[in-house]
């Protein structure tokens, strides 16, 4: 593995810099064509085979493919080279996230809006939010570890050991809380769906780094994702335009809907993130470990929530809705997070010191 061991670069791209708003331009376009040409958007969603939605599993290929890529499972070999930070972030991830936000789903969704919602409803919803808290991210990873300059080697770590995790784990944890809450869970269309975006994807960026480092070592990586990024970014645009496609005629009847699926997320999101921050300060970790690993521990892999729940629920599901809206409150939570974060570097020592 090359040494990575340096800050992230300090320039951004435009995409980067300005991600809040191509992603809210994407939102109203979708809103806006959803409601403007039902027919074509009911024909994308019944484009379906073994309750895949086609269209929506290519968009989130393009997204995750890329990102996949960039996993170098060589890195497994510095798990122990800062293990503070990897202690952190994956005892929120695996041990707290998907709990808190179970917790925080039954009680807002099944008590305190019981008078706004419907038992059903409430009951899609709180499925949605389950599958959004037990996915932590891998693609959006290592945009916010960049833009608050963290150890990219920490980084890259995180992301390989969260994968392998995540393969095993993520169903288990899904099937778990959903029964708890006593929503059945078709255990084949989840397999599948772990299968189909976490393992393949998985796999196919393993086999296809082989061959680019067989050829021209990390540099061929770099030019890979570099050539790739604009796929990605044209697939989460495009996912997020059909999401809210999909899902524009409920967002404009009952737009208190959105405001109180968002609620609990917004709790969760900046719940999770002082709870890592705030250990990961007690625990002395440099700065550039622990921004990463607790903005790590708060964004959401948004794309396999989203395609699990279309799998499981179907494209206009309450919790497909709830995903949704997961995608609308991640991103500008996330920049006003990193904000935060390098406007309080000071708290934390400099690198050099164990993490």
């Amino acid at each position: 593995m090359t040494d990575t061991s340096h800050p992230a670069a300090a320039g951004l791209g435009t995409f980067e810099r300005w991600l809040s708003v191509w992603v809210a331009l994407a939102i109203g376009a979708g809103l806006l064509l959803g409601n403007l040409f039902p027919g074509p958007f009911a024909a994308l969603a019944a484009l379906e085979v073994a309750s895949v939605n086609l269209p929506v599993a290519v968009l989130i290929w393009a997204m995750v493919y890329p990102m996949m890529v960039g996993v170098n499972f060589g890195a497994l070999a510095h798990v122990g080279d800062k293990p503070k930070g990897l202690v952190v972030t994956l005892v929120v991830n695996w041990l707290i996230k998907p709990f808190t936000m179970a917790a925080l789903g039954v009680l807002f969704f099944e008590y305190v809006f019981a008078g706004l919602i419907p038992p059903d409803d409430a009951q899609a919803y709180l499925a949605g939010v389950i599958l959004l808290g037990a996915a932590p991210c891998t693609a959006m990873v290592f945009v916010w570890s960049n833009l608050t300059r963290g150890d990219a080697t920490y980084t890259l770590v995180q992301v390989s050991v969260n994968d392998v995790v995540m393969v095993f784990a993520f169903a288990p944890i899904v099937a778990f809380l959903l029964g708890v809450t006593d929503i059945v869970v078709p255990w084949d269309t989840l397999l599948l769906s772990v299968g189909l975006y976490v393992l393949l994807p998985l796999l196919a960026g393993y086999l296809t780094r082989s061959k680019l480092v067989a050829k021209g070592g990390e540099a061929a990586v770099d030019a890979f994702k570099s050539r790739a990024q604009l796929f990605s970014i044209i697939g989460l645009l495009l996912t997020v335009v059909l999401l809210f496609g999909f899902q524009g005629e409920v967002i404009f009847d009952r737009p208190l809907v959105i405001v109180l699926i968002a609620i609990p997320l917004l709790i969760q999101s900046y719940g999770i993130f002082f709870v890592a921050y705030g250990a990961a300060r007690a625990w002395g970790i440099p700065f550039n470990v622990a921004a990463p690993c607790a903005l790590i521990g708060t964004s959401n892999f948004f794309e396999l929530a989203v395609a699990v729940a279309i799998s499981l629920f179907g494209l206009g599901s309450g919790a497909a809705l709830a995903t949704v809206v997961g995608v609308l409150v991640e991103v500008p939570v996330m920049l006003s997070l990193v904000a935060f974060a390098n406007r309080t570097k000071h708290w934390f020592p400099t690198e050099g010191t164990s993490s």
